[in-house]
Formats: structure tokens, sequence, C-alpha cells
């Protein structure tokens, strides 16, 4: 698909398929995944897929929502924030580094026919005690992944002369 195209159809999806992801088609995102830039070229962070049969009790306590636990998938983006680059002032930049990453996956996702739908209200206790996350490891954004059982609804954005400034302030 059309770069253009792909980021004008690609929505938020919350109804997913059971049916399975081909194992060629998820490398292909996980690869694009791993691909993204990242400050320093650190590429600290971890992406953690997991499968929901027999999950969907233990998923509900992280996010209640009942379509989040649908997809076949749901894939975890973790930072590392210890391995990091961090700006001269402190900034440390693990979750830019994630959302970048996960950006790429998610679009990734989308030109595969697949769905996804960025998930941050999530309850990060729970979530920890179903992954046996690390102390040192900070979930930052999660998202199901499977096939769409819906269809998008029309997307609302600001026009770019709203968002877009030039030079100044």
């Amino acid at each position: 698909m059309e770069f253009y195209e792909l980021i004008r159809k690609r929505y938020s999806v919350r109804a997913y398929q059971s049916t399975p992801i081909e194992e060629e088609t998820l490398q292909r995102v996980l690869e694009a995944a791993v691909l993204a830039p990242t400050a320093a070229n650190r590429q600290s962070f971890q992406i953690i897929v997991v499968k929901t049969i027999g999950k969907e009790e233990q998923l509900k306590a992280v996010y209640p929502n009942p379509w989040f636990a649908q997809a076949p998938l749901v894939v975890c983006a973790c930072g590392l924030p210890q391995q990091n680059w961090v700006r001269r002032d402190g900034k440390n930049y693990v979750d830019v580094d994630v959302a970048i990453m996960m950006d790429h996956l998610i679009l990734a996702a989308a030109n595969e026919g697949l769905g996804t739908c960025w998930i941050g209200a999530f309850d990060p206790n729970p979530l920890r005690k179903l992954l046996d996350l690390p102390l040192d490891v900070e979930p930052i954004v999660l998202t199901p992944l499977g096939y769409p059982a819906d269809q998008p609804n029309s997307k609302r954005r600001k026009p770019v002369s709203e968002l877009v400034r030039y030079e100044r302030w």
C-alpha cells in the first residue's frame, strides 16, 4: 500500500476476529518495529508478544474493555530507561524511542491488514505480574494485534494550519 494511503486508512480497531496471525506476517511486523530509529541507536526496548487464549481474565485486569483480549495477540512495548540515551538536561528519551518503535509496528500491522489500538490507560501492576517484568523494565504501551472485525469511523483531525508553526511560536 502506498504510504500516504496507509496512514489515512489506519485506525484504532476496537473489535477483532479470532483468526490467527500467520508467523511470517507477525515476523514482518516485528522486523519493521526493530528498524525504528532510536536516540543514539540504543534500541533500549523490548517487545513482548502475548497469546490471548487462556489469558483473557488476566488481560481484563490490565485493561477492562472486552475487545482488548479478542485479538489473538497483545503486544506490550517496554522501555529500559537505564540503558537509554539521556539528553544533557536529564530528559530520558525512552518514552520517545518506544513510541517511535510502536508507531512502526502499528503502521506495518496496518499494511499487513492487521488492526491495532494504542493502549496507554492500562494498569501496570497486573501487567507486571502477568509478564513477570523486572523492576528496571517499564511497560509503556500495549496494543491488541489481529484482524479487524469492525469498520473505521471517520477521522477527526485538526487542520494542519492549527498545529504547525513556522520559525517561531
